[in-house]
């Protein structure tokens, strides 16, 4: 298990609800995605995902924020097609771009797909799929609902060379850009490679990033050494909810990657982080919901466009 990406996830989905919902980045309702999509043609698809998800993330929890992560990493890269899902042709697909390699929570979703065809042969589509299970795995873990429009088709291209992420260590510019050119951490845990640089060689005089706090940086230093690659906890009041606590730790100067840091660079993502601190985070559930619902709409196939897939590994 790596729990390093498991961590970008949820902390990727963070910077999308105040980049897709705070900023106001327009992502339109698509023409042919409707609620009941599957209401006359499967209509027991959306339990049968929901009790076969229940099944997995309820007997292991941090399953939760690896389908997330991988319903944000299919999205933003040629949309939410479920190209992330491919397998072939081997090592040339999204799914072994290095971004993706620690991607987890495949078996979710072959065993959600298997079990719909049993019912529904070649009526759902994986990237619907991905959607519902993104979207059930987060209220098993006492995260808001929302609602998932269906009716996506499946994409036969996936190429590992277009796999190109929001980074760790990006400034506020630039994670605006990847996000306004497309159209969320409040679990998990990191390792101390990832933040060696900030705290110990940051201007490369051996200094630490004096955007961090002090004391912060002092706590960090004594649980990671230079040599060090231990896994550290985030958020450690936090590391195990669906809560709006991360923005206290930002807001603190307490931000683990440089992108955490940067969000109060900007006067609009900074003020929307005192926002939730003010209110212990009274419209983040709400605004993770509306920007979920955007990330779902981004580039999709529909119509005649893409497949239906019978396996979601391999296009028909």
């Amino acid at each position: 298990l790596t729990t390093r990406e498991r961590t970008m996830a949820i902390k990727n989905l963070l910077v999308l609800v105040i980049l897709l919902g705070v900023l106001g980045v327009s992502v339109a309702h698509p023409k042919g995605l409707y609620l009941n999509y599957y209401k006359h043609r499967c209509p027991d698809a959306e339990s049968i995902v929901r009790r076969v998800t229940v099944q997995y993330v309820s007997h292991e929890p941090s399953l939760a924020a690896a389908l997330l992560r991988m319903h944000f990493h299919d999205c933003f890269v040629r949309g939410c097609d479920g190209s992330i899902l491919l397998k072939y042709p081997y090592n040339e697909t999204e799914r072994y771009a290095a971004p993706n390699l620690s991607v987890r929570g495949y078996e979710v979703v072959d065993a959600v797909k298997s079990a719909l065809e049993r019912k529904c042969p070649g009526v759902v589509s994986c990237a619907d799929v991905l959607s519902l299970v993104a979207r059930d795995a987060v209220i098993v873990i006492n995260g808001p609902w929302w609602p998932v429009p269906l009716g996506r088709r499946d994409g036969r291209i996936s190429r590992k060379s277009e796999v190109n992420l929001p980074s760790p260590l990006s400034g506020i510019a630039a994670l605006k850009k990847k996000f306004f050119d497309k159209g969320a951490h409040t679990i998990g845990i990191s390792h101390c490679s990832v933040i060696h640089h900030g705290i110990y060689n940051f201007t490369g005089k051996s200094d630490s990033d004096s955007s961090m706090n002090p004391r912060y940086v002092r706590a960090l230093k004594r649980r990671c050494n230079p040599a060090d690659n231990r896994t550290i906890v985030m958020d450690p009041r936090s590391v195990k909810k669906f809560d709006s606590h991360y923005f206290n730790m930002v807001a603190q100067r307490k931000g683990l990657f440089k992108s955490d840091r940067t969000l109060l660079d900007d006067p609009e993502t900074k003020s929307y982080i005192y926002t939730q601190v003010a209110t212990a985070g009274s419209s983040f559930n709400k605004d993770f919901a509306h920007s979920m619902v955007k990330l779902g709409f981004v580039e999709i196939l529909t119509g005649n466009k893409g497949e239906i897939r019978k396996r979601c590994v391999f296009v028909n």
